[in-house]
């Protein structure tokens, strides 16, 4: 049975997809052609249930242990064989599960303030025509009525921000020094000396890797009529539901900056587990709590009257 060396745990909106590229790159590791195999997700077959569209996602878990060993079996003699599952970090299972298979795995972690999490997590759904509220504070408000329902961790715009919960749990489990934290934010600007950072502490050669590829770019379609009707379609019909996205996509514009009212609105439901992270960590995140925080590449979330667009930067 072949199992990984390494895995990239978290958190979903925060780049893992781009980094999963730009590891691949490198001579000494191997990383699956499957980028969520997902397979400590569950013990077993996930749910056949669940939110809108996640009947599909759950038919992409390779759960069973023979096809998971599989995705491994291209990995050239000596190099270390990792996978990409950002939920990992969020399922408390999960985490007992990797150790419970591979307690030796060296895991790395990407935070991202959670609220810009939650905002691109919310905008992804929003422009597959998936999520069925238009407004992202809205949308987090449903969200235990959604947990409740059984919709898969995706839809937990909230919950997967706390970052302090789920370390807490992970360091019960794991020595710290077989876990390395980065920070969204130094992956989109200083990609050299982060993916350096990661090959030290995987233990390859560093120098090798210079940028983090653009993945993952969502588009944010205007709301009305047609992004309604394509929508409803989106949810009605699942076997069309990857063509009809394309249609959303090709109508969307950049993902647009959260206000300053929708983030105060929504800083409080972090703020007890941001102190609980730097309690954890011993490491500072106190920005996330701040009004002015810029994120992604995208736009700056200055209050009403004083944002302004930047050009020409990533967005992941």
């Amino acid at each position: 049975m072949h199992l990984p060396d390494f895995l990239v745990v978290g958190a979903p909106k925060a780049a893992t997809t781009a980094l999963h590229a730009a590891l691949a790159r490198h001579p000494e590791l191997f990383m699956t052609a499957v980028k969520e195999p997902k397979h400590f997700l569950t013990d077993g077959p996930p749910p056949r249930t669940g939110g809108p569209g996640d009947a599909r996602t759950y038919r992409e878990h390779v759960w069973r242990r023979a096809d998971y060993s599989a995705l491994f079996d291209g990995a050239p003699p000596g190099a270390l064989r990792g996978e990409s599952t950002p939920f990992y970090l969020y399922s408390l299972e999960a985490q007992r599960r990797i150790h419970a298979a591979i307690p030796h795995a060296r895991l790395i972690a990407v935070l991202r303030d959670p609220v810009e999490r939650a905002h691109s997590n919310w905008t992804h759904l929003w422009s597959a025509g998936l999520e069925p509220i238009g407004d992202v504070v809205r949308a987090c408000a449903d969200e235990p009525r959604r947990i409740a329902a059984g919709w898969s961790p995706f839809w937990h715009y909230l919950q997967l921000g706390r970052y302090g919960e789920q370390l807490r749990h992970l360091f019960t489990l794991f020595p710290r020094d077989q876990v390395l934290l980065l920070r969204y934010r130094d992956l989109v600007d200083r990609p050299t000396d982060t993916l350096d950072r990661i090959c030290a502490f995987l233990g390859v050669s560093t120098g090798l890797l210079t940028e983090v590829p653009r993945e993952n770019v969502t588009a944010h379609p205007s709301p009305g009529g047609r992004h309604r009707l394509l929508s409803l379609a989106v949810r009605a019909l699942p076997p069309l539901a990857i063509p009809l996205e394309g249609m959303l996509q090709r109508s969307g514009r950049a993902r647009r900056p959260l206000t300053w009212e929708q983030r105060s609105a929504l800083i409080g439901h972090f703020a007890d587990d941001i102190a609980l992270l730097q309690e954890v960590t011993g490491q500072d995140y106190g920005d996330w709590l701040q009004p002015r925080q810029r994120s992604g590449g995208l736009v700056g979330n200055r209050p009403e009257g004083q944002r302004q667009a930047r050009n020409g930067v990533r967005r992941l």
